[in-house]
Order: C-alpha cells, then sequence, then structure tokens
C-alpha cells in the first residue's frame, strides 16, 4: 500500500488488473455509442469479435505510460468513428491496426474471421520493420510513401492513420524527450498538411496544437493561459455581436445555429510570428459560424441571404469576401468568409455554411465521401486524391524526393484557372504556365514552349493568378529542360521533368560512358566502374547517367578527367582511387558509431560555450543561444548541428531523419557570448541611436558586432547584431528596448545576419 502510495505521487501508472479490466469494457461501451450515432450498429456482433480479437492480441502489452495496450486501438476506433466519421469496416480496421505487426495473427488469420476488405486495409496498416538508414534516403521518408502508397488501395487506411497518429500525440508525455521532438515534428511537416488536405480540420488543427506543445512547450503555455484569461470577455463580446444576427434570421423563420469558434493555439502563435505582433494585436482570435440547414438546392441562395443579413448590422470589408460556395477548395471545403467592423471598432471574421457544408468542413473526406452520392463530376479533393496514386505508381524517384514534393501540395493556397473550352482547374497559389500545362497531361507539359493568358503571349515561367485564362502552346520538337525545375511548384509537374529528364540521360548513358573511357585512356590510365565512380564523386554528381549526360553535351570537358588523374603532387593520382569507398565508409562509421554510443547510453549532448569545440556545429538557420530549448542532428557528414527545437529546418530534418536526434542541452559560461540579432521598427526621432547604444552598453555591457539604420518618412528600421549571454539576457535586453517611447515593435532575428 505504501509503495502504490508512492508510486501515485510520483506520477507513475500502477496497474490493477480488476480496475483495468472496467476501464477496458467502458471504453468499448463509449465506442459503441460513438459508433451507433453515426450509423445502425447492424454488425455489432462483428464489432464484438474484433474487440475480441484485439483484447486477446494485445493481452501482455503495456504501453510506455504503464496503460494495457488494448486502450490505444479503442481510443483509434473511437476517434476513427466519431471524428472522423467512417463506419463499421473502418472501427473494425482500427481496433486491429496493430494485431498483425504485434502478435502471432496472421493476415491469413484476419481474411478468415473478417473478409477480403478488412484485410486489405490492415495490410495497409501495418507498419514496416525498422529500415536502417543510409544517407540516400530515411525511413521515416519510406513509412510515409508506403503509407500513401495505400491510397490507391483505399483511403481509409489513410484517415485511420491520422486517428492513430492523433491519439499518439494526445499520450505523448510518456515519452522520452528526444522521441517527443521527433514524433512532434514530423507530426507538424507531413501529417497536419495531410489532415488539412483531406478535409479534416478539427483533427488539422488539434495535430499542430500538441506538435507545438512538444516543440515549444513554453510559447504553447503562454499562449493557451492568454486565451483561458481573456475567455469571459469574448464571450460576451460574441454574445453581444450576434444578438442583432439572431433576431433577424429567426424573424425570417431560417432554422440555424450560430457558434463562436477560438482560433488555435498554433494559428495564433503563425499570425505572431508572421506579422510579428504581441498576442494583445492578434485581432482573429475566434471567427463566428452561422450554419443553416437548408436542402441541397437553396444553399447558395440561403447562404448569401445570410451575408446579406449580418452586412445590414456590420459594414463588411470587400477584401476578405471568400465565396467558396461557387468555388469549393481542393479539400472540398465549403463555405462564405466575410470579414465585418464590429460596433467597437473590433474586426470579426464570419463564417455561413450549410449543415452538409460544416459535416464536410469538420470530417473531411469521411462527409465528403457521405454527400458524393449521386454526384457524377469529380470533385477537387477526388482529382487531387487521382494525382497523389499517379506520383507514388513511379519508382523513379527516391522516398525523400517525393515527401518534398508531396509536401509542396498540402498546405499551399489556391487559385482558379480555365482552358481555352472555359473547364475550371485549380492549382497552388504561385502556379506558372509549365505548372498549368503539367496539369493538362504530361505530353503537353513535356512539349510547352510558351502560352497566351487571356490572348497575350507569355513565357512557361509566367506566374498565374485567379481567373487566368490559359492556353498552352506546344512543339514536337520540344524537350524538358533542368531550368523547368525552378520555376515550377506542383508536385505533378516536377514529377514529370524528372521522370522525363531521366529518361533523357539514359538515352545518352553509353555514350556518355565511352567518351569517358576514351578520355581516360588518353591519359594512359586504365578505365573502370571504380574510376568512374571516383570520377563522379570529384565532379560532385549524384547520378551517374547525368555525368554521362553532360560528357556528351559537352559540358564535362577532357581538361576536368586530365584534372582528376593529376589531383595529387605527392605521388600517383591512383592513390585517390585505389579506396574508392575509404572516406565515404569511414565518415560513415563514425556516424553510426557515435549513434551506437548514444543508445547504449543516452546522455545528453553538453554543450559548452566553445563553439568550436568540433563535435557540434551551432546552426546559422536559427541561431540558438544559451537558454533556447535545443537538439543535436546528426548531419550526413557525421557533424552535429546544434538546432533550436522550433526552427524549420531542424522541423523538416527530423520528419525525415528522426532517428538522427541527439538531445542536447546548455552548460553555459557568463564570459561568453553568442551571436544573435534583434529587429526593431519605430519613430524616427533624434537621439534614438544614442538611446538604444546607452540600453545596450551601459545598462547591459553588451557588444555590437553590427548596427544597421534605415529611416524612411519619419519611420525607423533598425537591425543589431549583437553577442548575448543567454535568452534571459536577450529578453531583458528587449524589455528595456521597449521601454524607449519611439519605438513601436521589437523582435528577435531567428537567422543570423552573416
Amino acid at each position: 500500500m505504501f509503495i502504490s502510495s508512492v508510486l501515485e505521487l510520483a506520477g507513475m501508472y500502477i496497474p490493477d488488473p480488476e480496475t483495468e479490466k472496467k476501464e477496458i469494457l467502458n471504453q468499448y461501451r463509449n465506442l459503441l455509442r460513438v459508433w451507433s450515432k453515426r450509423e445502425k450498429p447492424v454488425n455489432k456482433k462483428l464489432v464484438r469479435k474484433a474487440f475480441n480479437l484485439a483484447v486477446d492480441a494485445h493481452k501482455d502489452m503495456r504501453r510506455k505510460s504503464g496503460e494495457p495496450y488494448i486502450y490505444h486501438p479503442l481510443e483509434v476506433a473511437r476517434i476513427t468513428a466519431g471524428e472522423i466519421g467512417l463506419g463499421t469496416t473502418s472501427v473494425i480496421c482500427a481496433l486491429l491496426h496493430d494485431v498483425v505487426e504485434d502478435s502471432e495473427y496472421t493476415l491469413a488469420d484476419i481474411r478468415t474471421s473478417f473478409g477480403d476488405t478488412v484485410t486489405r486495409i490492415i495490410d495497409g496498416l501495418t507498419k514496416i520493420g525498422e529500415i536502417f538508414e543510409h544517407p540516400s534516403s530515411s525511413a521515416q521518408a519510406v513509412n510515409f510513401r508506403k503509407m500513401l502508397l495505400t491510397l490507391s488501395v483505399d483511403v481509409r487506411v489513410i484517415l485511420i492513420k491520422l486517428a492513430d497518429r492523433l491519439h499518439n500525440m494526445r499520450t505523448l508525455d510518456a515519452m522520452s524527450r528526444d522521441k517527443q521532438l521527433k514524433i512532434a515534428s514530423e507530426t507538424l511537416y507531413l501529417f497536419a498538411p495531410l489532415a488539412h488536405r483531406l478535409g479534416l480540420h478539427a483533427i488539422k488543427s488539434e495535430l499542430e496544437d500538441l506538435s507545438l506543445k512538444f516543440l515549444e512547450p513554453e510559447i504553447f503555455n503562454t499562449i493557451y493561459k492568454r486565451l483561458e484569461e481573456s475567455r469571459p470577455e469574448r464571450k460576451r463580446f460574441i454574445n453581444k455581436f450576434i444578438y442583432p444576427i439572431k433576431k433577424d434570421l429567426a424573424g425570417k423563420g431560417m432554422d440555424f445555429k450560430i457558434l463562436g469558434r477560438e482560433k488555435s493555439v498554433y494559428s495564433i502563435w503563425e499570425k505572431m510570428k508572421n506579422k510579428e505582433i504581441p498576442f494583445e494585436d492578434v485581432f482573429d482570435l475566434f471567427a463566428i459560424r452561422v450554419v443553416i440547414d437548408v436542402p441541397p438546392e437553396q444553399e447558395k441562395e440561403q447562404c448569401w441571404r445570410v451575408y446579406s443579413v449580418i452586412t445590414d448590422y456590420y459594414r463588411p470589408n470587400q477584401r476578405r469576401l471568400r465565396d467558396w460556395i461557387s468555388l469549393p477548395r481542393a479539400n472540398g471545403y465549403e463555405a462564405l468568409h466575410t470579414t465585418v467592423m464590429s460596433n467597437t471598432g473590433k474586426w470579426v471574421e464570419v463564417q455561413i455554411r450549410t449543415t452538409r457544408m460544416d459535416e464536410i468542413a469538420e470530417k473531411g473526406y469521411a462527409a465528403h465521401w457521405k454527400y458524393k452520392d449521386g454526384i457524377d463530376r469529380e470533385t477537387g479533393l477526388d482529382e487531387w486524391l487521382n494525382k497523389i496514386k499517379e506520383m507514388l505508381q513511379s519508382e523513379d524517384s527516391s522516398a525523400l524526393d517525393f515527401v518534398d514534393d508531396f509536401k509542396l501540395n498540402l498546405f499551399s493556397d489556391e487559385i482558379f484557372l480555365y482552358t481555352p473550352q472555359g473547364d475550371l482547374k485549380n492549382l497552388p497559389a504561385g502556379s506558372t504556365v509549365l505548372d498549368f500545362a503539367y496539369n493538362i497531361h504530361s505530353q503537353v507539359g513535356n512539349q510547352a514552349i510558351g502560352a497566351k493568358v487571356n490572348h497575350d503571349l507569355v513565357p512557361l515561367s509566367h506566374v498565374l493568378i485567379s481567373g487566368d485564362q490559359v492556353e498552352v502552346i506546344i512543339s514536337q520538337k520540344q524537350l524538358p529542360g533542368e531550368g523547368w525545375l525552378d520555376f515550377v511548384v506542383t508536385a505533378r509537374a516536377k514529377h514529370r521533368i524528372k521522370a522525363a529528364l531521366k529518361d533523357e540521360y539514359r538515352k545518352h548513358a553509353d555514350d556518355g560512358k565511352q567518351l569517358l573511357q576514351k578520355y581516360f585512356e588518353q591519359q594512359k590510365v586504365e578505365f573502370s566502374e571504380g574510376v568512374a565512380t571516383r570520377f563522379m564523386e570529384y565532379m560532385d554528381y549524384q547520378s551517374q547517367n547525368k555525368m554521362y549526360y553532360d560528357l556528351v553535351k559537352g559540358n564535362i570537358t577532357q581538361q576536368k578527367v586530365k584534372a582528376f588523374t593529376q589531383l595529387s603532387d605527392k605521388g600517383s593520382w591512383l592513390r585517390f582511387i585505389s579506396r574508392p569507398f575509404s572516406r565515404s565508409k569511414n565518415q560513415k562509421s563514425v556516424s553510426l558509431d557515435l549513434i551506437a554510443k548514444l543508445k547504449q547510453k543516452p546522455e545528453t549532448l553538453i554543450l559548452s560555450d566553445d563553439i568550436e569545440d568540433i563535435r557540434y556545429v551551432i546552426s546559422r538557420c536559427c541561431n540558438p543561444i544559451p537558454g533556447d530549448g535545443v537538439l543535436g542532428f546528426m548531419n550526413r557528414k557525421g557533424r552535429i548541428m546544434i538546432h533550436r527545437t522550433n526552427c524549420p529546418v531542424a522541423i523538416q530534418s527530423m520528419s525525415s531523419y528522426g532517428n538522427r536526434i541527439i538531445k542536447a542541452k546548455w552548460r553555459t559560461n557568463e564570459s561568453i557570448g553568442f551571436l544573435t540579432g534583434i529587429k526593431i521598427k519605430g519613430v524616427d526621432k533624434k537621439g534614438l541611436v544614442k538611446q538604444i547604444s546607452e540600453v545596450i552598453y551601459d545598462k547591459h555591457g553588451l557588444g555590437i558586432r553590427s548596427f544597421n539604420l534605415n529611416t524612411h518618412e519619419g519611420l525607423t528600421d533598425a537591425v543589431i547584431m549583437l553577442y548575448i549571454q543567454n535568452t534571459e539576457t536577450l529578453n531583458q535586453l528587449i524589455d528595456n528596448l521597449k521601454k524607449i517611447p519611439e519605438i513601436q515593435k521589437i523582435s528577435r532575428i531567428d537567422r543570423t545576419v552573416v
């Protein structure tokens, strides 16, 4: 009893078989309640059978928290049914999603008990074994690509995977810090955008918030606390704002509900960062949502009728009107958005939807599927899914290339374009004529030489805007060029260009190889595959076929080969190639050796103030200083790069190479300064520079590396690079500079100005 009390006080989970059995049954009943709201539970016996099998398969397993593992599939099934809105088959698959991997049950057993459809989805959900990392790939990227391959099997695999990821994020507290950083980064970089693209707005927002919670706990907790503190005042404002609207709509006999919805913590933080404003200056902390229940044929008319009522009471901002009813977004989202000026001088965003639109907005693809019956035309979401399936069918691109290209189209804004025949096409904002050409057809893209946009002749690199009518001009003699990759933004275009270039390189491979052999023979050197490989490394090529192509095109001359053969003045150049893979093997072994040691004895890397320490490098992309939350990341060369935990570069790297994360913390010495920077905006005044310098020099005794000041029409912008001991000193400096009346805004510069 004493031990149990101690464990409880320590926050540790204490197993109790009877209590756990009751909790498992309670969670199962809760699942049934949620599921029955979605559809009639006619297959209750089948779900019970799946539940019993899952309980048996996981009976001896526990999660990191100490809880029975069965809690996890039960909760994933509840999210699948309740928060995504999927049906019986998906509930069964969610219950069984880890059974094949974690137990002796096989896919054959699943097929015997539940049939082919469930087996196919379970096969897609079964996790792949650990893949050892090597410089050209990563386990996460390969896993992610394999997960998306299931889109060609059944989109429910992806939706259940998102439910699985959501529950893992909700229970991430039990994981070690390095695991938290890896999983949170991967979630923010890939899974949240994927949820967005599939229309799962609520899940996307929660995944972003939970990622921020673990990547930047102080920022998350601060914004969350400020939202809590301001909630009563916000509620009073909303009630007063919606009162005349409710009264008017009720008087017109409309069936409606009005909700006040808070912005997510992550979206608020993004706005604070992008606009460099404090929490108090974020005006749209919430949005008003009006949801009306009307027949499908009256939706458009009635939504505009509600808009008319709202603008009778509040003046709209015409630049913020968004009509996603006439032109739905690619993820199926439909609504009218307007921003109006309240009677208190605050802008308020108002969203107008029907019940059907609201369900699609919240439940995403599942609701889109539900309402699709009887509709012949392909929706934007279906079109997007088909493009992803097409990308996935290619074996040409590496896993990392695929993930990078796929990521391009997940979160981008959209533009709407027209063909000469008046057909509507939607593409990501920033798309060019060449993106449009590849959207029409791969062959059109490969042979494009220009276009007429609104009847004006433009080049392939011309950036399109919504409403443009585009006629692509082609030539049978045209071939894709490498420069094309510099001005396309869609994953489809990038993928097709790379595939066409690889085909072209392949055609010239034999001729290029013969030419290289000739060049080496002229230097009295015997040609071999090993020699060709070392020459490729010397020339810094990633592809041998690309090197052979450039030889044929004259981009690699005989003089380059001669220079390669004369590399060493101290001995024969053959010494350079006699051990053709020695450098890469040694480099790899150093990296793997360090990673292995860290796994065996996972000590935190202590960062001393000697930033020249050969073990690690302070990254310039985020410029961390003592006091920042940091992590180490092993790069391909075996160097440990130190990043701030919220650094975008680190988040992308962790999402692709999570196994290379190394825990790190500072051991500081107050006598050492780290280069960082601040940006100041304010009103120009004589003596302002002196005031700023006095705060930096006299009050804080800090050294300035550079001070750049620009003034224009009475306004001042300054960028100051200085040496700071830690974040505490930096925050004190910013607080003191804010006391200067003329300074309106101060922010830290993440990237070092060199």
